[in-house]
């Protein structure tokens, strides 16, 4: 098998939906098999970007909140959306202070993510955050923010527990926790 050519053909796309965050389009396709068949894509207009902050003791920082999609709380490390003409590592920097108070002296890239490659084309980006300062967080509207410190190896048991189920969670914590050696 070519793993650099594309299978797949497309015949037509049209535009489904759409609204400030994604755009829904549906193509008309011929599969890798020849058969015929229809694809939808949810394209987000943002990147994911998510930051793993661990302080010098160990300790990291989650965000919990009621999420509307699941209708379940969720506990998640800080993450949120930033422009895709936007350098990422900006984003991971204004959200760990929107939504903790935080600012970190390094960033370093630890994942570059694929939240859910069946359905949408969301790219997502995951720093480590050391060399930490505390400060006052100024969360959005929509979020309604409680902060947990706990220690990065906790917060990878509650992944193992299941207790946290965001994508870029689970690979930002796991991650983090494998470089750092916890």
């Amino acid at each position: 098998m070519n793993t650099t050519e594309n299978p797949w053909s497309t015949l037509s796309i049209r535009e489904i939906y759409e609204n400030p965050w994604i755009r829904i389009t549906e193509a008309d396709i011929i599969n890798p098999k020849g058969g015929k068949g229809i694809y939808g894509v949810v394209h987000f207009k943002n990147k994911a970007i998510g930051v793993v902050p661990v302080d010098e003791n160990g300790y990291t920082y989650l965000v919990g909140q009621y999420r509307y999609t699941l209708n379940e709380y969720s506990w998640e490390i800080p993450e949120g959306g930033g422009p895709m003409h936007e350098d990422p590592i900006h984003t991971a920097a204004r959200e760990l202070k929107e939504e903790t108070g935080l600012t970190a002296q390094k960033y370093e890239l630890i994942c570059r993510i694929h939240t859910s490659n069946s359905v949408t084309d969301e790219e997502g980006f995951i720093f480590l955050a050391t060399g930490l300062s505390r400060g006052e967080s100024q969360p959005e509207e929509t979020e309604e923010l409680q902060i947990k410190k706990i220690l990065l190896a906790e917060a990878v048991q509650m992944v193992m527990n299941n207790e946290i189920t965001d994508s870029l969670s689970i690979a930002g914590l796991l991650k983090a926790a494998r470089i750092l050696k916890i």
